[in-house]
């Protein structure tokens, strides 16, 4: 899996990152969904991944995500943020996976 962050996804990013100490994980958020294919994508800073995380590469940040959600996403994405509306969106060549890509400061 690579997501490829667009310039303005990187400077609002930026400033979570600068420290060293934070990371970024897609996270697909299953809770209250019902169903595991009902979940929702959501951008997270962490400090580390958890147990089985997986770290992926990006471009310019590398990114953790849970292996048994990889099914669920493309192995190309971008994220992007559209400054007029402070959202971030996850999307790929072939779909948009949402324009309101959650993000969550753990």
């Amino acid at each position: 899996m690579h997501i490829t962050f667009t310039p303005s996804a990187q400077a609002a990013l930026a400033p979570y990152l600068a420290d060293g100490k934070h990371q970024l994980k897609l996270h697909y958020d299953t809770e209250g969904c019902g169903c595991v294919v009902s979940g929702v994508p959501q951008l997270q800073v962490v400090e580390n991944g958890l147990d089985g995380d997986a770290l992926a590469e990006g471009d310019p940040f590398a990114f953790w995500y849970e292996p048994r959600f990889e099914v669920f996403f493309e192995p190309k994405m971008r994220v992007h943020y559209d400054e007029s509306r402070y959202a971030y969106s996850l999307t790929s060549d072939s779909q948009i996976y949402t324009n309101h890509l959650s993000f969550v400061q753990l």
